[in-house]
């Protein structure tokens, strides 16, 4: 009987050829060729704490952040830097009929020019107020900054960040100057419907090296 060998698929530390690497191959690669990640608030009903969907992901609970390219839970909470802010209205069929993204506009009203210049009903559509903010986690273990994402605040979501926008300015300083505490929060709509929410907390000013290493990436944008 001949015993079957094991074959090693992959490497469970980080090897040195990858250390030493360069990045040999990704000489074409530029920002516009990636994926910004963005970041999800988990609800009772995301498909993500459904165990019979195909985006389920074991372990999540309503309230957890997930990143949405690599799926990495960042429990209930974060600490961030917040680089830059954006406000776009983005259109989308309703699910009545089909759903799907058509795209993402400046103001309503170039959204709603944007449908009848395509002879698109308004009326089959949403257009969804979005507030986008740009961040970048600091580990609270090892106070490491990570790869920056988005976070995206619409409909219930738009206070907090219209509040946050006003947090930063009465603070001072450039946006990226200060540390926030990003917490999931647990609050009912009008009719006492709960749903997971966030609420947003300065910690104090970002350290100089945090401080640069933010206003590298800002003036790449």
């Amino acid at each position: 009987m001949v015993e079957s060998t094991a074959i090693e698929l992959v490497s469970k530390d980080v090897p040195a050829h990858v250390t030493k690497g360069t990045g040999l191959g990704n000489e074409e690669v530029g920002k516009d060729h990636l994926q910004t990640p963005r970041v999800k608030l988990i609800q009772t009903m995301s498909n993500e704490v459904d165990p019979n969907h195909s985006e389920y992901i074991e372990g999540l609970v309503p309230g957890n952040f997930i990143n949405s390219v690599t799926k990495e839970n960042y429990g209930t909470e974060m600490y961030v830097l917040n680089i830059k802010f954006t406000e776009d209205f983005v259109v989308w069929k309703k699910r009545e009929i089909g759903g799907g993204l058509v795209g993402n506009f400046k103001s309503l009203a170039e959204a709603t020019d944007y449908l009848t210049s395509q002879d698109l009903d308004v009326e089959q559509h949403d257009i969804i107020q979005t507030q986008s903010h740009l961040l970048m986690q600091k580990d609270a273990k090892t106070g490491m900054l990570g790869i920056p994402f988005i976070m995206d605040f619409a409909s219930s979501k738009l206070r907090v960040s219209r509040s946050w926008n006003s947090q930063i300015q009465t603070k001072g300083g450039d946006r990226f100057a200060s540390l926030w505490k990003v917490k999931s929060v647990q609050t009912a709509n009008k009719v006492g419907q709960k749903f997971m929410n966030l609420s947003v907390d300065f910690e104090g000013w970002s350290t100089e090296e945090d401080y640069l290493e933010a206003k590298k990436l800002y003036e790449t944008l």
